[in-house]
């Protein structure tokens, strides 16, 4: 069955780059609609933007998706992992600005208003992006690769100089609630130098130690320290698993990520599309069904976060 929500989910926070107010509607939507954001800000132009892999413009920090109106939506990843994660397959997203709000910068104050909305059945069968053989690009040291597997699993590596993050590795079979307990709470992270850089170019001015992970040298710097001892490397998966929504259904195949990013994942769904023998579309039966992120997710399988 695909799934929609039972009523609206209101989100307001600011933006991570621009720093302005914003308000996000996620509203039920019918079925095989899949996920499209509308921009109520604008008039004259064609505001509807769908959330998919070629609508995607290429940006280096966050994932931004754009219409031949180019009318935009940036930092779109968290939500959209959430949307995954929870198993909603369509739903209309109304943005009164041009980037989703960043919250505590992790996924899971979505996840707690999708299951706050509730989440219902739709009559009509889950069609699922079935990977057929090993599709990769590389960009120097960083890797991103999809082969085959059962259900959707994501191995990601990452590795920094600095001593507070180093090298880290996860694996994760993704199946029903392991990205709402294992990643939902983990957040966006960088380094101070990388936040007084993006400031002196006008970005990340909505950033700040409380919904960002910020370090320095062998110190973190954000209050209350790390959610997870690994919270790094489970954001990336959290942003994986964002990004590999767009590829416009549930992909049961194998993600590897070596020091990859937003661009790398988008750059390997334009890579596995583009090769028809590569993948092929299926419809979900009742065994897989229980394999994919989210299937029965309830609000017991969401983290314990700090009062």
């Amino acid at each position: 069955m695909q799934n929609t929500l039972k009523t609206t989910a209101i989100f307001k926070g600011l933006g991570l780059h621009r720093g302005m107010p914003v308000r996000m509607a996620v509203m039920p939507a019918p079925v095989d609609h899949g996920v499209v954001f509308r921009r109520t800000d604008v008039a004259a132009r064609d505001a509807m933007i769908p959330a998919i892999w070629d609508h995607v413009v290429p940006s280096r920090l966050c994932t931004l998706v754009s219409n031949a109106a180019d009318v935009s939506v940036s930092t779109i990843e968290h939500v959209m992992a959430a949307l995954a994660g929870c198993a909603i397959h369509n739903a209309l997203i109304e943005i009164d600005g041009p980037e989703v709000p960043i919250l505590d910068g992790s996924a899971v104050p979505f996840v707690e208003g999708f299951l706050a909305a509730g989440i219902e059945a739709q009559d009509a069968p889950v069609m699922a992006i079935r990977v057929l053989k090993p599709v990769e690009v590389r960009d120097g040291d960083a890797v991103a690769r999809l082969e085959p597997a059962d259900m959707l699993e994501i191995d990601f590596q990452i590795d920094f100089a600095e001593a507070a993050i180093g090298r880290q590795t996860k694996r994760l079979n993704l199946a029903n609630g392991a990205f709402v307990r294992e990643l939902s709470d983990s957040r966006t992270f960088c380094r101070q130098i990388d936040v007084d850089a993006m400031r002196a170019n006008g970005l990340a001015l909505g950033g700040t130690l409380e919904n960002a992970v910020v370090f320095q040298g062998d110190q973190v710097l954000s209050p209350g320290g790390l959610r997870h001892a690994d919270e790094p490397v489970r954001h990336k998966m959290l942003d994986a698993l964002g990004d590999l929504y767009l590829a416009g259904a549930p992909i049961l195949g194998r993600y590897t990520g070596i020091r990859a990013g937003h661009a790398m994942t988008n750059r390997l769904l334009r890579a596995l599309f583009a090769q028809p023998d590569a993948w092929e579309r299926v419809e979900v039966g009742a065994q897989t069904l229980g394999k994919l992120p989210g299937v029965g997710v309830i609000a017991a399988d969401l983290p314990v976060r700090a009062a």
